[in-house]
């Protein structure tokens, strides 16, 4: 009892040292969001300047338009969270629940483009969005993104784990397919539905390489890229770009914390099989 106690308390503290490693970065970010650009860099380092500078998070507006960049990003993520969450549940459902010919071989080729970077077709996607003159517009960074091959995956892993009584009951009655797919199965996948939006959320909030390859205009550019825009080529106001990043945190922040308990019970659940 004495041995597993001890265990415990060495557990704890070095997942205590773990967690302040982690979040140090973001309480030196908020900090330096709240100092005067002369406080920045003061040796010996300080965690608060003489006072918090509230004026920074008004300020952000004043060279770049921040609320846009906002609005950008909310736009292009909830569309293609929206998009993905559909097309993902819609086709883990047909490859845990539809038989047809070749669906294991089909499922193990679609698996096997997670394998290929999206670095390496960063180049073909953007001569077809050239080509359809998409580029420096949203829907070249939502069109690439309408599909997932790890939302299928986490979609027909958590699928299976459903009794298929719910589904033979349903075609007793008279249900199609889509319809077993609409009224039973995706009903009950809350938990594995948060957690693909949370995952999908915070991959397209945070994209930076797709907005700098597509977008050229500044009134077109999401968060990440126009926050790079904030940093000048030989000054940067750091004060106010840590207010801008701070405020950029917010939406990923609140979404987790609205989401984590489907979040967890999502990653627990879909490795699972009945």
């Amino acid at each position: 009892m004495k041995k597993s106690l001890t265990n415990r308390v060495i557990a704890h503290f070095f997942l205590f040292l773990g967690a302040l490693t982690m979040i140090f970065p973001f309480v030196w970010m908020l900090s330096t969001s709240l100092k005067g650009m002369g406080e920045v860099f003061v040796f010996p380092p300080t965690l608060f300047g003489e006072k918090l500078n509230w004026d920074n998070y008004l300020n952000i507006s004043d060279r770049f338009p921040f609320g846009q960049f906002f609005f950008n990003s909310m736009k292009v993520t909830i569309i293609v969270v929206i998009a993905q969450l559909f097309t993902s549940s819609l086709a883990g459902y047909v490859f845990a629940r539809l038989e047809f010919k070749y669906r294991d071989l089909l499922f193990g080729l679609y698996l096997a483009t997670m394998m290929v970077p999206a670095q390496v077709t960063m180049i073909p996607n953007f001569i077809l969005m050239r080509f359809y003159e998409l580029v420096d517009t949203h829907a070249a960074l939502i069109l690439p993104g309408l599909v997932s091959a790890f939302g299928t995956f986490l979609m027909r892993q958590f699928f299976l784990t459903i009794p298929k009584a719910l589904e033979d009951a349903a075609k007793i009655d008279g249900c199609t397919p889509f319809g077993i797919y609409w009224r039973i199965f995706l009903p009950l996948s809350k938990p594995a539905l948060a957690t693909l939006g949370v995952f999908i959320f915070m991959g397209v909030w945070n994209d930076f390489l797709g907005p700098l390859v597509f977008i050229n205009s500044l009134e077109k550019m999401t968060l990440p890229l126009g926050l790079a825009a904030m940093q000048g080529m030989y000054s940067t106001d750091w004060p106010v770009l840590m207010a801008g990043t701070v405020l950029s945190l917010l939406p990923v922040i609140i979404i987790f914390l609205l989401a984590q308990d489907f979040f967890i019970r999502g990653v627990t659940l879909s490795g699972l099989k009945d």
